[in-house]
């Protein structure tokens, strides 16, 4: 979200920067009809919008990163919700008990959990952007249409996830997808994320977010 935002250089506040404490706050807030169950979410005066696919979905065509024709759009919504699906099981790598738990209490299960992703998920889920890449219409240079969207930038930011919290798998399966590695050359070359890629304002990966590194779990 962060992503298209900067990309499309609109103001905007991020509460998590400013005031963590507020974003407990705005999830439980009785004036908010539609509250979201867990960040992020995003306000945009009176609409208040959970889960990450569907705020790019509404943000997509507002900030001119979705094509205009609507099959093309509802594609891209899909392939956005497939990331989210992925992005759920990077998460289960660490956590793949239950999030109540921390990681130290469901060491031995991430472990055998880390194992099956590394040899069986990330390729399958990297070989569907790699297909869905080459099967574009307009050319491999995107996932949808012919000009750069926020599915292009979310893979962008799993891939750097992914380089993260599994370097040494990472590395030794990305150059097994050329397509999906060129477009993520592509999204980190552009200028107006350069500023942003380089701020205080791009969130550092870390090990209490969704793409953590420990090492035991990139063997």
């Amino acid at each position: 979200m962060r992503l298209a935002l900067e990309y499309a250089g609109v103001d905007y506040e991020d509460i998590a920067l400013i005031d963590p404490e507020a974003v407990a706050y705005f999830l439980t807030d009785l004036e908010i009809k539609t509250p979201a169950f867990a960040p992020p979410y995003l306000r945009d005066g009176d609409i208040v919008i959970g889960q990450t696919a569907l705020i790019l979905h509404y943000l997509g065509p507002k900030l001119w990163l979705a094509p205009q024709d609507e099959a093309e759009r509802l594609w891209l919504h899909q392939v956005q919700m497939t990331m989210g699906d992925f992005v759920g099981e990077v998460h289960d790598t660490h956590h793949p008990i239950g999030p109540e738990l921390y990681y130290e209490d469901q060491k031995r299960e991430a472990e055998r959990r880390s194992a099956s992703f590394r040899e069986h998920r990330m390729p399958k889920y990297l070989g569907w952007f790699e297909r869905v890449l080459r099967r574009n219409p307009h050319g491999p240079t995107f996932l949808v249409g012919d000009s750069l969207t926020y599915a292009d930038l979310s893979l962008f930011h799993i891939l750097a996830g992914l380089d993260y919290a599994f370097p040494r798998a990472f590395a030794s399966l990305i150059g097994e997808y050329p397509c999906v590695q060129e477009l993520g050359e592509y999204v980190a070359d552009q200028p107006e994320l350069s500023a942003y890629l380089e701020s205080d304002r791009r969130l550092p990966f870390n090990e209490t977010g969704i793409f953590r590194h420990y090492p035991e779990l990139d063997d």
